[in-house]
């Protein structure tokens, strides 16, 4: 169980070693996974050009473009509306991306899984909201039907052939999970009376276990078939959504908000009801040596909190106890009704304190933070990297990035200690920080979220679009941030994910055009297609940048 700093100092740190290999217990969100052999060695002389690199980034731009610095290229993987399979398309937003080979030893062929977020009414089902005074009142079960659709995810399966990643057509891997499709819960306990529910739907960011299945989490729920509340004598009260979708389909709030989990093979899955219910962001997950796992997740909404389950079983997500987190004492503090009093005053069992876990989080003295979105593992320090995106309320408009140290190197630990690792802003040339992932040389990748709303106006006019950036951990730019690549209008980029040779960034392009008011007009046409509709879509980056931030690690085993 304890952390061991010296199997990932020796996996990065010596230039005799030409490949790098993250050790198999590291399973992480944003990570590779078991990665092969990657970069050939490097001769001296061009490790003394190496010793001179330095990284030219590229500067904020308001361009509908993806634009990348120099050094790296793209190509389009999957967009909106391509076809899967026979009878399924790919679905609208993609946000989280993780890809698992079917073979260690050939990188180049597997299955992509990708998160579908939500849907924009206007692109998917021809619905504007500012159409209608009453716009609640005009909508339709068959546009509903059409949005319930394009969320949840898809698993194609894709291959580079020739350096161009490509889905293969019609391949018995290819399908969707959406919002109408049956899933059980991971619970002896009925959630609202059934030990089903109907689809999923928000996913935002994910992860993935170390038996190499999926893991997508469901954020903003409450936007589609709204929330319970409950008020101070415990009654509670149906608070409806926006987009309505209770008044066609009167599923209960509460079979949304979990960690679901996704059989690459067969798409059966399965919701986490151990896990808590909130505004899920991501799941990452550490697996001990003992092989009980320990997972990390934030809830993405201001003032709310940053999670962490420890199973009592190896690879279990059931049993063991949900922690929510003290950052200003260091302690995880326990969701358990049967160890906590004040729970049991409250709640009348185990399944209700995890269904209402931000109440009960509350009660217990959890810190209240600043929109907890993204959660990385180091692979050189063991530290936990959490994104904070940002607090306007808080006057915490650019965010910050949130380590945490847990005690002796322990995952399992019950104490910790807290600090900001980096702080958004105009000094370190970023704002609202949302996905992170490490290479294979440990340099941190990150991705910003200025809401569409807010880009290019104050306080955000610096940044303009939002960007995808990097944070070397070697070579003359280490500890800086560097921009390297600007998303098109109204955009966010999204779900970074490494290949296992570590040569291919996938990345999602989500909600180009997100403020279009009529389709004839969008503020966005990326990805540059005949009929100028902006569409989501996964990229692929490659280039030789990507393998010099590797390489640079080599420079310092040699210094």
């Amino acid at each position: 169980m304890h952390y061991n700093r010296r199997k990932f100092i020796s996996f990065l740190g010596k230039a005799s070693i030409g490949a790098a290999i993250i050790p198999p217990f590291l399973m992480s969100c944003g990570n590779t996974t078991s990665p092969s052999t990657t970069f050939k060695n490097i001769s001296s002389e061009d490790l003394k050009r190496l010793k001179n690199f330095i990284l030219k980034g590229i500067d904020p731009s308001d361009k509908d473009d993806l634009l990348l610095a120099t050094g790296l290229d793209y190509h389009v993987i999957t967009k909106w509306g391509d076809k899967i399979s026979e009878k399924d398309y790919f679905g609208f937003n993609n946000d989280f991306t993780c890809f698992i080979p079917f073979d260690k030893e050939n990188p180049k062929d597997g299955l992509l899984w990708v998160n579908h977020e939500y849907a924009s009414t206007l692109f998917v089902s021809g619905f504007h909201f500012r159409d209608y005074e009453n716009p609640l009142e005009h909508r339709t079960i068959e546009q509903v039907d059409k949005e319930m659709y394009n969320v949840g995810g898809s698993i194609v399966r894709i291959k580079e052939e020739n350096g161009k990643w490509k889905i293969v057509e019609n391949d018995k891997h290819n399908r969707r999970v959406t919002g109408q499709t049956p899933i059980k819960f991971n619970w002896d306990s009925p959630i609202k009376g059934a030990s089903l529910a109907m689809g999923t739907n928000s996913n935002c960011s994910g992860g993935i276990t170390p038996w190499n299945t999926f893991l997508s989490c469901e954020e903003n729920y409450d936007n589609l078939f709204g929330e319970t509340v409950y008020d101070e004598n415990n009654v509670p009260k149906k608070v409806p959504s926006w987009l309505g979708w209770e008044r066609f389909y009167d599923y209960p709030p509460e079979h949304y908000g979990w960690v679901v989990e996704i059989d690459p093979k067969s798409g059966e899955a399965q919701k986490h009801v151990a896990l808590g219910r909130f505004a899920h962001e991501c799941c990452t997950v550490y697996e001990m040596e003992d092989k009980r796992v320990v997972a990390y997740t934030g809830d993405d909404k201001v003032n709310e909190h940053i999670y962490k389950f420890v199973s009592s079983k190896p690879g279990s997500f059931k049993e063991g106890i949900l922690y929510v987190a003290d950052t200003i004492n260091g302690e995880w503090l326990a969701l358990d009704w049967e160890t906590q009093p004040v729970l049991k005053q409250k709640f009348k069992d185990q399944t209700e304190v995890l269904t209402r876990a931000r109440e009960a989080s509350k009660l217990l003295g959890a810190t209240p933070l600043n929109r907890p979105e993204d959660i990385e593992i180091d692979p050189i320090s063991g530290n936990i990297f959490i994104t904070l995106t940002n607090n306007k309320g808080k006057q915490d408009y650019h965010g910050s990035i949130l380590k945490i140290e847990e005690t002796d190197g322990k995952f399992d630990s019950l104490t910790f200690r807290a600090s900001t690792y980096k702080a958004g802003g105009e000094e370190n040339g970023f704002s609202c920080p949302d996905n992170l992932a490490f290479d294979l040389s440990g340099n941190l990748w990150m991705t910003s979220d200025i809401s569409g709303w807010s880009i290019n106006k104050e306080p955000y006019i610096p940044f303009k679009n939002n960007g995808l950036f990097v944070i070397p951990r070697y070579g003359k730019d280490a500890g800086k941030v560097v921009q390297v690549a600007s998303a098109p209008r109204d955009a966010e980029l999204t779900g970074p994910w490494f290949s296992p040779d570590g040569k291919t960034l996938f990345l999602s392009v989500q909600h180009p055009g997100e403020l279009t008011r009529a389709l004839n007009e969008p503020t966005s046409k990326w990805p540059f297609d005949a009929d100028t509709i902006p569409k989501p879509a996964v990229v692929a980056i490659q280039g030789d940048l990507i393998e010099k931030m590797n390489a640079l690690r080599q420079i310092e085993a040699t210094d």
